[in-house]
């Protein structure tokens, strides 16, 4: 059972400036909730009720917007089911914010979370990914592959085009029983197109289990300084331990401006 789930989300948004100079880019506006509470929405549907938010001193307005209930009547039936929802949350859920106070990778904001963990295996979503599907959410969709792979790491994994793979983690490897569970044997950072293994490029959901943090602790920085989560899960790959899920529903690279209007199209048709 995965019931805790951590969010990174103490970036800085810079391709959102001026904006985000002040608002956090997970405050952005899709249809009438934040882009970060429908991530939050989908660990829920995974039965996922613990939420870490990994954070910068400059991320309060995060906290602010989950500290209460709001109470506002509309006579648009679709606002009001957002405000449902970030009630029901309010109500159902348990919030914990960690402060990254320096900005090292998102291997390195995973670990900050390790004591809040205490040692089960846990999800992490990047809200920066949006991930819509009519059927079973990603995420839940992940952890039931966890129970049958419950030794190994779940990332998702998600077609491109092959001129897009220098702009992710590309994997190799194969498939294992249908076109859906990919077994991970390497992965690439961003690979120019004639070194790209394959188009299977990882997205922003991992169900992880709670030996990646020992892994994150040897894992050396990258020519950045940063200390990558694609790093320790390579050294995870390398045994037989990661394992990929095909994300088949729609995703929503949320983290340009581009990203976030498409989204906004998409959802105030269907949702």
């Amino acid at each position: 059972m995965v019931s805790k789930c951590v969010f990174p989300v103490a970036g800085l948004g810079t391709r959102f400036m001026p904006v985000t100079a002040t608002v956090p880019k997970e405050l952005l506006p899709v249809s009438f909730s934040p882009l970060i509470t429908y991530g939050l929405l989908e660990a829920y549907e995974a039965n996922i009720k613990e939420f870490a938010f990994v954070v910068s001193k400059k991320k309060k307005a995060i906290r602010d917007f989950f500290d209460n209930e709001i109470s506002f009547l509309s006579n648009d039936s679709k606002q009001l089911k957002h405000i449902e929802w970030h009630n029901q949350l309010i109500k159902n859920c348990e919030f914990e914010y960690i402060e990254q106070k320096q900005m090292l990778g998102l291997g390195h904001a995973i670990s900050t979370a390790e004591s809040f963990i205490n040692g089960q295996k846990f999800a992490v979503i990047l809200p920066d990914d949006l991930c819509y599907s009519q059927n079973q959410v990603l995420i839940d969709k992940m952890i039931k592959v966890s129970n049958q792979y419950p030794d190994s790491c779940i990332v998702a994994l998600e077609e491109v085009a092959i001129e897009e793979v220098s702009k992710y983690g590309i994997v190799s490897g194969y498939y294992a029983k249908d076109d859906e569970i990919f077994c991970i044997n390497d992965m690439v950072e961003k690979p120019n197109i004639d070194k790209a293994p394959s188009n299977l490029a990882i997205i922003g959901r991992y169900v992880l289990t709670p030996n990646i943090f020992s892994v994150l602790s040897k894992t050396l920085p990258d020519s950045k300084g940063e200390i990558q989560i694609t790093d320790a899960l390579k050294v995870l790959a390398k045994s037989g331990n990661v394992i990929g899920v095909i994300n088949k529903g729609k995703r929503f690279d949320c983290g340009n401006p581009n990203g976030l209007l498409s989204a906004n199209n998409f959802f105030k048709e269907h949702i």
